[in-house]
């Protein structure tokens, strides 16, 4: 497979852009020939392609020890034990976001440790159940956390919380992505790829990792079913409204609006090579950034 093209990029090219990161559990990963580890690498990839060139991200999720909000999380104190970083007034290179009935659920310990892993460079925020920042995550609860909320409320706050962060962000790259036991009205990966589409932004499906991004660009390009199970995609809530958000546009992959061509579209759908994702996002940020179509997002 040739190279990817280079875009020539002044330094600090991304300052001011936020990468807002889809990702999500794929079962589709050992039937591919992959594992966790391939997901993990390309966060990876684009968190050093992002970051060197003064950028940040966004991540909505929960603070675990072992999900891909630690791994960002120690991404970052990477970065910034490097001496990398910007920090002072630039946005915190790495936002990440928790739905009210999620970070309730945590200790105020558990919050404590998290703030001071994310240190001068990251930022924590914690929203309300209208889905807006909290000005104290930490006022007027006990030490513990609190349990499990009710299932149909806990599926409006992760929909104020995607809300949220499509406000926040520059770009979109999707995932991987759970098709069942996912939290929410519809699959995560289908719904902030459907709130990122209108909000003007532009997205970037890394579908060879398969899951719910899969199924979507499946959706868009029929050439990516050959990675599905079956050779068909699976039939999910929101896909519907997602693919009818993009006929207008009548465009298939090319209605991502991502500063990349049909066929580097397709190379980033069905692309298993971390490095190669993270070039394509880099190929198709610059593109827009050269052209002044990328939105700087301001730091509150």
């Amino acid at each position: 497979m040739p190279d990817v093209p280079a875009t020539l990029l002044p330094a600090r090219a991304w300052q001011g852009v936020r990468i807002g990161v889809s990702i999500g559990d794929s079962e589709d990963l050992p039937r591919l020939g992959l594992t966790l580890m391939h997901q993990q690498l390309v966060l990876r990839e684009l968190a050093r392609t992002v970051l060197l060139g003064g950028g940040a991200l966004a991540y909505g999720g929960h603070i675990k020890p072992d999900g891909f909000t630690a791994f960002l999380m120690d991404e970052l104190s990477r970065y910034a034990q490097a001496g990398v970083l910007d920090g002072g007034d630039a946005l915190p290179e790495l936002l990440v976001c928790l739905a009210w009935t999620v970070h309730r659920r945590n200790s105020l310990d558990e919050l404590r440790q998290a703030r001071r892993q994310l240190g001068l460079y990251g930022e924590l925020r914690c929203l309300d159940a209208q889905g807006q920042p909290l000005a104290d995550p930490l006022a007027d609860r006990d030490e513990a956390g609190q349990g499990d909320a009710e299932a149909a409320y806990h599926q409006q706050e992760m929909t104020r919380l995607r809300c949220y962060l499509a406000t926040q962000c520059s770009a979109r790259l999707v995932v991987g992505g759970r098709r069942r036991d996912y939290s929410g009205r519809m699959p995560g990966i289908v719904e902030e790829t459907l709130l990122a589409l209108q909000a003007g932004q532009p997205v970037f499906l890394a579908a060879g990792m398969g899951g719910a991004t899969l199924d979507i660009a499946a959706r868009l390009d029929p050439r990516c079913a050959v990675l599905c199970a079956g050779g068909r995609p699976a039939e999910l809530p929101g896909l519907d409204q997602l693919t009818a958000e993009l006929a207008a546009r009548d465009a298939g992959l090319q209605g991502l609006d991502n500063g990349l061509d049909a066929e580097e579209n397709l190379r980033l759908a069905m692309t298993h090579r971390p490095g190669e994702v993270a070039a394509l996002v880099s190929l198709g940020l610059g593109r827009l950034g050269l052209q002044g179509r990328l939105q700087r997002v301001r730091h509150p």
